[in-house]
């Protein structure tokens, strides 16, 4: 399994495709099933002109003060923008709209914000529901027991649409290390299906980035956010 992005981006793009469509055939999943969010923070305009040539579509940003600029610059393009870095209440009025898919709702508190936000522009926004796996105190996300309970609350705000849970692992120096932790998430997902909120629907799994995305390809993941293993080491 090699990971590595040593090659141009282009390159790494078709190593990043190749790694998903075995990882894929390894689990018996039919193709088309998982799609890339290319990680851009710290890329340039003529690196991400260079990935989207490549075939990338997704484009997910960390820093909303990043983010703006390159979503002004690339109007037009055929991109699905994602926000998948932790998300404050005081700016998610800035996020609603201005991205497809925000990864990364971490509290009902945020939820209510979003959902207002989303009201008052007239949209539905697409969200997952960050999920501490390991009960981390220096991470963000729900308790799995806590997303349990709340469920039920997140369903009735009728401005979000709850597609999915997301989850960042601890981390590990082996891939496999990591695959535990994306089974519970998905064994997560279809335990909380089974409570029957026809408002949330829980098929998009956002999980596994450059170090381990072909383990979380094999244990369901929807969506990969890969970033150094198209674009090289991040600086800044």
């Amino acid at each position: 399994m090699d990971l590595r992005s040593g090659g141009t981006i282009s390159e790494n793009v078709r190593n990043v495709f190749e790694q998903i469509r075995h990882a894929m055939q390894q689990s018996g999943r039919p193709e088309g099933t998982v799609r890339v969010v290319a990680a851009t923070k710290s890329a340039g305009l003529e690196q991400i002109r260079e990935g989207l040539a490549a075939g990338l579509t997704i484009l997910g940003e960390n820093r909303l003060q990043e983010a703006l600029p390159k979503i002004e610059a690339l109007r037009g393009l055929p991109i699905h923008w994602h926000f998948i870095g932790h998300l404050q209440r005081r700016k998610a009025r800035l996020v609603v709209g201005a991205f497809d898919l925000i990864h990364s709702v971490d509290s009902l508190e945020l939820a209510e914000e979003i959902n207002k936000r989303a009201q008052e522009v007239g949209i539905r926004q697409a969200v997952l529901l960050e999920v501490n796996l390991a009960g981390e105190p220096t991470k963000s996300g729900f308790q799995p027991d806590e997303l349990a309970r709340l469920l039920p609350q997140v369903g009735t705000l009728p401005h979000l649409d709850v597609r999915g849970l997301m989850a960042i692992p601890p981390p590990v120096s082996d891939p496999e290390q990591a695959r535990p932790s994306f089974r519970r998430l998905r064994e997560l997902a279809e335990r909380l299906s089974r409570q029957g909120i026809s408002t949330v629907s829980l098929k998009e799994l956002s999980m596994g980035m450059s170090s381990d995305y072909p383990v979380a390809v094999e244990e369901g993941a929807t969506m990969v956010r890969v970033g150094t293993a198209i674009f090289g080491a991040r600086h800044g």
